[in-house]
């Protein structure tokens, strides 16, 4: 599930680590292949949570990206690979987003830029999130012969149906209000950076055991649907992946051309 495209392996790391006065700050930073979810990065973006988690001084998470995309969704150069489908297949993407889910810290998105299929779940996970102008939207698995299966499960329980409805069929590109409209983001600000600032003075007076306990309120019903729901969902996932369709879904995505089936 990606609109990520072929490219090299950069050096340096895939995902960058700051602290800003009690603020964990993690940044995105694959852009020639926007921020795709490669093994690497998910390996990288596991650790830096881990680590978050753990750090006494650390009273939220800022997740953010460089480029102009956020996260473009799985890595589909990675698709044929059994290692990498173990980090970031069905299973790992899942593993991944409940880890931001139960992170005992808040998790704060800021999104200036475009976000696709797992991208989607991954900002779905996040506790709070801001996008900007330059921020679009689109569930794109539906028009590659997949569907968002494993990302439903913090996205479902958060958007209104309606609109879930229209744009996981569909696959149309919407905008960072239509995203707050239906509850994917917290908000839509033309200025991200001056939105968040009351959203992280708030979360620097929080007490540690006062933000773990209200963050597991709001999550618990989401929690809930991955209790129920991974193993199932993984297996939908990973047959759609396998089927003819999907092939020819994703092989045209890379040829970019239109699949068969469109007329």
């Amino acid at each position: 599930m990606t609109d990520a495209t072929p490219d090299a392996t950069p050096d340096g790391p895939l995902v960058r680590r700051a602290h800003d006065r009690g603020v964990t700050v993690l940044t995105l930073d694959s852009p020639r292949n926007r921020n795709a979810l490669s093994r690497r990065l998910v390996g990288e973006l596991h650790e830096a949570l881990a680590e978050a988690a753990g750090s006494a001084g650390t009273r939220a998470v800022l997740l953010t990206h460089t480029g102009t995309t956020f996260c473009a969704g799985a890595d589909l150069t990675e698709a044929t690979d059994p290692a990498a489908a173990a980090a970031s297949g069905p299973l790992g993407l899942a593993r991944l987003l409940r880890t931001i889910i139960e992170l005992p810290k808040p998790v704060v998105a800021r999104v200036t830029g475009h976000v696709r299929a797992g991208g989607l779940g991954l900002l779905g996970a996040c506790d709070l999130s801001v996008a900007g102008p330059g921020a679009t939207f689109a569930f794109t698995e539906a028009r590659l012969g997949l569907a968002p299966a494993v990302i439903s499960m913090p996205l479902l329980p958060r958007m209104d149906p309606r609109a879930a409805s229209r744009y996981y069929l569909t696959g149309e590109r919407f905008d960072a209000a239509e995203a707050a409209r239906t509850g994917l983001v917290t908000m839509a600000a033309d200025d991200p950076d001056a939105a968040l600032e009351p959203v992280l003075a708030g979360l620097r007076k929080g007490s540690p055991q006062g933000l773990a306990e209200s963050k597991a309120l709001v999550t618990a019903e989401v929690l809930r649907a991955f209790d129920r729901d991974t193993a199932a969902l993984a297996e939908t996932s990973a047959r759609l992946f396998a089927s003819d369709e999907a092939r020819e879904g994703m092989t045209a995505f890379l040829q970019r051309r239109e699949p068969s089936w469109v007329r």
